[in-house]
């Protein structure tokens, strides 16, 4: 088990974060990786160790949706995520920790202005009748951005949001889409070394967290102050992705 305190203080938080997001506060876990990343210094390390806690939290909701899914926007976008998980794991592989974690604080803060720009009223979309091919594009783009920071709702987003999908038909298809590509990313994690038992021991201490959580989530998210809450966690993401791209830049 890790005994390092530093990792508690931001691993908690961290994990605490994915599970609000999964039970109803959607957005907030993708502050989750950056800020266990700061702790641990490792942005490659605190996406795998947060990655089976992901896939654990899928299955909850893939058979709550499991009825619910857009068959055309999975077979659109699902191959275009599997090439850019695979570009994301070239980047890993590739380049030094210090770069990772300035390309994760990039994404990072990419994420967190977008956010708060959508919370003000903004808009950035493909168009309702953009060809499959589109679709790819923005699947790449989620695949990358979800291997490197688990962060892919965005460009999920982008391109979905647009064909103005039911309510559960969108939260299924979300939930079915992320659960497979969250399993593409495991070969690319075993590639990266990045299964090891100190990961693993990681995970399970923290998985009762973000299970907790998911049920809090779940009761809080009709009792609490949505606008509020959402700009002050995604400022908090940007501030996060700033300290992790500094200091990858090695001026932090």
């Amino acid at each position: 088990m890790p005994q390092d305190a530093d990792f508690y203080l931001f691993a908690i938080p961290a994990v605490l974060l994915i599970g609000l997001a999964k039970g109803g506060f959607s957005g907030l876990g993708a502050l989750g990786t950056p800020l266990l990343a700061i702790g641990i210094a490792d942005p490659v390390k605190a996406a795998a160790i947060l990655l089976p806690i992901l896939i654990a939290q899928d299955v909850v909701a893939v058979a709550a949706f499991r009825r619910s899914w857009d068959r055309s926007v999975l077979a659109a976008m699902l191959p275009g995520a599997v090439v850019g998980i695979g570009l994301g794991y070239l980047l890993a592989a590739r380049i030094s920790t210090e770069a990772v974690m300035a390309a994760m604080g990039a994404i990072s803060i990419l994420f967190g202005a977008y956010r708060l720009w959508i919370e003000r009223g903004g808009r950035i979309a493909a168009s309702s009748n953009s060809p499959a091919w589109v679709g790819s594009l923005f699947g790449v783009a989620t695949g990358f951005t979800s291997q490197i920071a688990h962060a892919g709702g965005p460009p999920f987003q982008m391109w979905v949001m647009p064909r103005r999908l039911d309510r559960d038909m969108f939260i299924g298809t979300s939930a079915i889409f992320f659960a497979v590509v969250n399993w593409i990313k495991v070969p690319a994690y075993v590639a990266l070394g990045q299964f090891t038992s100190e990961n693993a021991a990681a995970t399970l201490v923290l998985l009762p967290f973000a299970l907790l959580a998911s049920l809090a989530g779940v009761k809080l998210i009709r009792h609490v102050p949505g606008e509020r809450f959402y700009r002050i966690v995604y400022a908090l993401m940007i501030v996060a992705g700033a300290k992790l791209l500094l200091d990858g830049l090695g001026i932090g």
